[in-house]
């Protein structure tokens, strides 16, 4: 890989890793063409790489400069596809792998906000020896409602909302047979915000407003009946609290570059972390390249800084060793 760290971004290539594998694979694809099709139009060299685990040699060719990560889930947001980027020594855009593979990981991810003063739903997670019976007897008294879901998948996959908890403990157990993992989380009612975060800065909050039980997959990818509304908190102050508990949570876990942190906003005005999305999308239905735009960056230019940020830390780590702090001075150079 061509290590000359004065190269001009325009001069830099840049090779955009889509597919994988699982149920997110065809949103990565267009999350890749996406990001491909920006560069392309912002001046920049880049081409476009369908990349699995059984298939990387994309990773062999020596003519590219940074590994631009359109990928979804398993293999992609996992930490998988970044332990080989970095056992390799490859510049690529994002979370690295332990970053990665803590935030995918909805029970550690939750561990993390806590330390570091969020506010995030209480759960149980499902035993391999659990029964509906040992299910019930945790759940008595736990919550009025209850969200069950996989620990380790994205993109609301798996997710189920019961009209009866009493129906929780089954829909768990089954939910732990599909994807080897689960937990039962408490429902925190409210409205859904998200806040994007783009080269340490958070960018405007976004209210999204589903006419789905919940912003599942269908309301996320497919359904032009979701709504994603700008302005919709009159507090200022709340609004720096609430992109101030995002940063947190986005520094706490050591991700970098570009990620997408899901919140509930109680009545009370409490924001309740959910999760964070490192890999966050680039389809026509995608928030974070929405919400750029809303602050003056459209999706070419924001593609362009997400590579030169990746470019940067991944020279300053060749050349000093360290340190967070000098990568994230670099990252303010081409700030928003």
């Amino acid at each position: 890989m061509p290590q000359t760290q004065d190269k001009h971004i325009n001069d830099l290539n840049v090779a955009v890793l889509a597919g994988g594998i699982g149920p997110e694979r065809e949103v990565s694809l267009h999350s890749g063409q996406t990001v491909f099709s920006a560069l392309r139009q912002a001046g920049m060299t880049a081409l476009l790489s369908d990349i699995t685990p059984q298939d990387t040699r994309i990773l062999d060719d020596v003519s590219i400069d940074v590994f631009f990560l359109a990928l979804h889930g398993t293999f992609g947001e996992d930490g998988g596809v970044q332990s080989l980027l970095e056992q390799r020594g490859l510049a690529f855009t994002g979370a690295g792998a332990r970053a990665s593979g803590r935030a995918f990981d909805k029970v550690i991810s939750k561990a993390a906000f806590a330390r570091v003063g969020a506010c995030v739903p209480r759960h149980i997670v499902v035993a391999a020896d659990d029964t509906e019976a040992s299910l019930r007897r945790k759940l008595d008294g736990f919550a009025q409602r209850v969200v069950v879901k996989p620990i380790s998948q994205g993109s609301s996959v798996g997710i189920s909302i019961p009209d009866d908890s009493s129906d929780a403990a089954a829909i768990a157990l089954a939910c732990f047979e599909t994807y080897g993992d689960c937990m039962i989380e408490q429902f925190i009612p409210g409205r859904e915000i998200t806040v994007g975060i783009v080269n340490g800065q958070a960018l405007p909050i976004i209210e999204i407003r589903s006419t789905a039980a919940f912003y599942d997959y269908n309301a996320k990818y497919i359904a032009d009946s979701t709504e994603f509304l700008f302005d919709t908190i009159d507090d200022a102050q709340l609004v720096r609290h609430i992109q101030q508990v995002a940063l947190d949570c986005f520094e706490a876990l050591g991700c970098r570059h570009l990620s997408r942190v899901d919140l509930m906003l109680t009545a009370e005005n409490v924001p309740y972390v959910l999760e964070i999305n490192t890999l966050p999308g680039f389809t026509s239905h995608s928030l974070l390249p929405l919400a750029a735009r809303k602050a003056g960056i459209p999706t070419p230019e924001l593609c362009r800084r997400i590579v030169q940020a990746a470019w940067n830390d991944h020279h300053a780590a060749a050349t000093s060793g360290k340190t967070t702090d000098r990568m994230q001075n670099l990252n303010k150079e081409t700030n928003l």
